[in-house]
């Protein structure tokens, strides 16, 4: 489901495409190895490189529009069962009890958090993006780390190509004036590319422990992990079968049953 793209974030994604396609030409026009293998007739790299960075924008606006898994009413949909089955399934004392949003007042299931710049809550919250002007959680989450892969390998591809147009000049004076806007171009592609390298390798980190950013950053104060060490996560099943619920299992997840089972363990 998708927001009105006319909403306040209209104007950070214009920006963000703006951008994106202002290097890409720059990297077009400079004497670099994009237009060398242009003029030359080469047309396979220049066309895998356009691709690649239509598909991050496109992968962009997905991540941004999609509904990360705003929670609309009171009716929790379970992935096996119903609401009375899982009531009787799991013993009410190990797990606490869902809370009642303060703003939006509807029951939240485990792991969920309003947030006030959508105004939802969002199930299985992870932050709020400002870049994308758009919560990432449940729904979302999975096309968000393929979003900031693709992103990456075109920054990435990007510094190559623009390191590859810069030549020597007479004077610092003509250089700046001839590879002024492919240093900018560098300039901000490198950035990028920190950023990105940091926040994939955080979240990669996060879900092989099968853990959030709003938990692992505030977990004193949550309260289905207040009775665990900072090493502990009833959510933890192991790196690989971390990895392998994030992106290859396609389902709602009941993390009531999975917390349950994590607490018994853990008694």
């Amino acid at each position: 489901m998708f927001k009105n793209v006319f909403r306040s974030g209209f104007l950070i994604r214009t920006a963000h495409v703006l951008l994106t396609w202002v290097i890409t030409l720059i990297l077009f026009l400079h004497d670099t190895d994009l237009r060398r293998q242009r003029e030359n007739g080469e047309l396979m790299q220049p066309v895998v490189f356009s691709l690649l960075v239509l598909l991050s924008v496109i992968l962009y606006f997905t991540v941004s529009l999609m509904d990360p898994g705003f929670v609309l009413s009171d009716s929790i949909k379970y992935a096996q069962g119903s609401g009375e089955e899982l009531e009787e399934m799991i013993p009410q004392n190990p797990v606490p009890r869902l809370r009642r949003c303060g703003y939006c007042l509807l029951q939240q299931p485990m792991r969920a958090k309003h947030c006030q710049a959508c105004k939802h809550c969002v199930r299985r919250f992870d932050h709020h993006c400002p870049w994308i002007e758009n919560c990432v959680g449940e729904r979302n989450h999975r096309c968000f780390i393929i979003y900031l892969a693709v992103q990456l390998l075109a920054l990435f591809w990007a510094l190559q190509i623009a390191w590859s147009g810069f030549h020597s000049s007479v004077t610092w004076k003509l250089w700046l004036i001839v590879n002024g806007f492919l240093l900018a171009a560098l300039c901000v592609v490198g950035v990028m590319s920190l950023v990105v390298v940091l926040l994939l390798g955080c979240h990669l980190y996060l879900i092989s422990i099968n853990s959030t950013t709003w938990e692992f950053m505030s977990r004193h104060r949550i309260t289905y992990l207040k009775s665990y060490s900072d090493e502990e996560n009833p959510f933890d099943r192991g790196i690989l079968c971390n990895l392998w619920d994030f992106f290859c299992m396609c389902r709602t997840v009941v993390w009531e049953q999975v917390y349950y089972r994590g607490s018994h363990n853990h008694v």
